[in-house]
């Protein structure tokens, strides 16, 4: 074997290592008291009956990346079928993303510095309550748990009201005060957007609340999806009675 492959293929071996190590897994659990079909893109999408675990295994460098919990969905027994929130392109199996209004876990892996940003996002409104949060890397300052557990469909403007969930402005209006489609510094803060960040101080209300809004890990940390973490409001009574009779 000449020098030149011998290099080659320790540097291949080395950079596989690297992946490895850097790869992260997300524990996605439900805690509701319903069924929760959870979601993520990359990843698909699963059943989770109350008190189950998906583990989602992440390769490094992962980028535009999010988790969501689907609601009320039905599918047939070759995994089509639709959700009442969250839905997307009607599977169990998720190609892309959700539909609004759907509580969401966003996350970049080894960016900047080797450094993982996450956040909770309802820029496409809310559905569950939610914890996102680090589970190897000490849980601190920038690297902290993230949690929305307010209860924001019983609270929800009329405006932004609907079926099973609670519509972010953007959705509604779909203008640039609330979407911020014409660059960066075009909008700020609004009514609707405040009534989100008082309820959830570390997510994001509007599309550039990033200075309160987006956090950091160091790279190869795992990580916790909670929906229903323990503290959420009361549930919808439907939602359990549709569990029950499923």
């Amino acid at each position: 074997m000449s020098h030149l492959t011998k290099f080659l293929t320790s540097s291949l071996l080395f950079s596989l290592l690297i992946i490895s190590t850097n790869a992260a897994t997300f524990e996605i659990r439900n805690n509701c008291p319903y069924t929760v079909w959870a979601a993520a893109s990359p990843g698909g999408g699963r059943r989770l009956d109350r008190g189950q675990t998906w583990y989602l295994n992440v390769p490094a460098g992962t980028s535009m990346a999010r988790i969501w919990g689907r609601t009320n969905c039905n599918f047939d027994g070759s995994g089509r079928g639709r959700c009442q929130t969250g839905d997307c392109t009607g599977g169990l199996e998720c190609k892309g993303w959700g539909v609004p209004p759907n509580t969401l876990a966003e996350y970049a892996l080894n960016q900047f510095g080797n450094l993982d940003f996450y956040d909770i996002s309802l820029v496409d409104g809310f559905n569950i309550p939610m914890e996102f949060s680090p589970t190897s890397s000490g849980g601190s300052g920038k690297c902290q748990a993230l949690l929305c557990t307010a209860d924001i469909n019983g609270q929800c403007p009329n405006e932004l009201r609907a079926p099973g969930g609670c519509n972010n402005p953007c959705t509604v209006f779909k203008t640039n005060e609330y979407c911020c489609t014409n660059g960066q510094g075009s909008c700020g803060p609004t009514y609707f957007s405040r009534f989100f960040k008082d309820r959830c101080p570390t997510s994001y209300s509007y599309p550039q609340d990033d200075p309160s809004s987006t956090f950091t890990c160091p790279g190869g940390t795992n990580y916790r999806v909670i929906f229903c973490p323990w503290g959420s409001p009361h549930f919808p009574l439907e939602m359990v009675e549709e569990q029950r009779a499923e």
